[in-house]
């Protein structure tokens, strides 16, 4: 696990060179088709050599929740297991991390019409004021949940429109059940300002790779929008919105940079308060040997 842009593919296939591993990725946005530059998908070259499960599954179009993640997740493995291998789960989607680890609430699936309704209402009133929204419905999710973290805001007010319940209820009901043990590793940064920089660099070494091209492909689909749980994936977005005229270039630029620099800071905080974490410096020499040496 670790925050974006921390180096954890490069680690995964590294550990791969020297352990018979099955990666499987953990990454709300790599599951989609078409959507390769600006999530960060390992090259094709790399998933040939050292291919990574759960990339590629699903379509824009459609949604994936962190239920169908276990599902998914749990039947490779048990496929990998069964082959005598490792599986090694590497990502930054930590509600998927979490969903896995602890069992995960029977909640209602996504519904798109739902979704869209919620953020053009968004739009228009701004999300802290949903997050007060939220706040008045089920006070004990908004104080879970960061007031600019949209999508936590979105599918909890998303969970009670469609069941009229509230998602914190949800959450403490029984889960399913937790199958496997896990060992648990964090690529940990000790230099903020570092990583904030690596971020920002590799958003424009996207750009440069032609990732407003990719999304202008994406935008020639007939069905896909703005609104789908897609284009939610950081940089989607904000380039979205540029190519509609909302924004300049240069401020569509600052707002995915920033954009990735606060999902870091969530990653981190979800990081914080996970139980049983080995910590990993990203800047070990070695962190291959580092990681062997715990284990």
């Amino acid at each position: 696990m670790g925050p974006t842009a921390s180096g954890k593919t490069e680690l995964a296939i590294n550990l791969s060179k020297e352990f018979p591993i099955d990666i499987i990725s953990v990454d709300s946005a790599q599951v989609y088709r078409g959507m390769d530059i600006g999530t960060a998908k390992p090259s094709k070259e790399v998933l040939r050599q050292y291919p990574h499960h759960l990339i590629d599954i699903c379509d824009p179009e459609h949604s994936y929740s962190a239920g169908d993640f276990v599902k998914d997740a749990t039947q490779q493995i048990n496929e990998t297991k069964n082959r005598n291998r490792i599986p090694l789960l590497v990502g930054g989607t930590m509600l998927y991390f979490h969903s896995l680890v602890n069992g995960i609430a029977d909640l209602p699936k996504g519904d798109f019409e739902v979704r869209n309704l919620i953020q053009n209402e968004a739009e228009i009133i701004g999300w802290p004021k949903m997050h007060q929204k939220l706040r008045k419905i089920d006070p004990e999710a908004a104080d879970k949940i960061d007031a600019n973290d949209k999508q936590r805001i979105q599918r909890a007010l998303e969970v009670f429109e469609l069941s009229g319940r509230k998602i914190s209820e949800l959450h403490n009901e029984k889960v399913t059940k937790k199958v496997f043990s896990f060992i648990k590793f964090a690529v940990n940064t000790q230099d903020r300002e570092e990583l904030h920089t690596r971020i920002n660099k590799r958003f424009l070494k996207m750009l440069d790779n032609d990732f407003i091209e990719e999304i202008k492909l994406l935008r020639k689909r007939k069905n896909l929008t703005i609104g789908h749980s897609s284009m939610r994936a950081v940089g989607y977005r904000q380039i979205w919105g540029y190519l509609d005229g909302k924004c300049s270039y240069e401020e569509a630029v600052k707002k995915a940079q920033a954009s990735t620099r606060q999902l870091a800071k969530r990653q981190i905080t979800w990081l914080r308060g996970m139980e049983d974490v080995i910590s990993i410096d990203a800047g070990s020499e070695n962190i291959v040997t580092a990681i062997n040496s715990i284990s």
